[in-house]
């Protein structure tokens, strides 16, 4: 895995590579946390790590924060090269919330909810099966 100097070099090349249009109303910025971070959903025999995510607070106003520790989790085998696609895909992903946060819609949370729901059916199903052969 890159150090986090190298993630934060590479973020920095792909932020400013997407249009300043798209930074409207964006007060915070784009953060790089050194952390990892699970979902709360997050089951101990199949992570769920949340790679970037986009908030909204009156006190803070809104900012996307992009976490190096899950990427480490996850995608710490990659290439350099491999990696900055995930990182550009996770950048224009909380982005894309930005934007339908501006104009009211909520597309992308509703998809993000139905894979959600996925992780959790595929882990319960993996979960029985597991029990189910522990028990032969």
């Amino acid at each position: 895995m890159v150090s986090i100097e190298e993630f934060e070099m590479i973020a920095d090349e792909i932020a400013n590579s997407i249009p300043e249009e798209f930074y409207r109303r964006l007060n915070g910025g784009i953060l790089v946390s050194e952390s990892e971070k699970l979902h709360p959903k997050s089951l101990p025999f199949a992570p769920l790590y949340i790679m970037g995510e986009y908030s909204y607070s009156r006190d803070l106003g809104r900012m996307i924060t992009i976490y190096y520790g899950s990427f480490s989790a996850v995608y710490g085998y990659l290439t350099p090269e491999d990696l900055k696609k995930e990182i550009r895909r996770t950048l224009l992903h909380e982005f894309t919330h930005h934007l339908e946060s501006l104009s009211g819609l909520s597309d992308l949370e509703v998809k993000d909810k139905i894979e959600l729901e996925q992780y959790k059916q595929h882990t319960k199903l993996h979960s029985k099966l597991c029990a189910e052969n522990k028990n032969t």
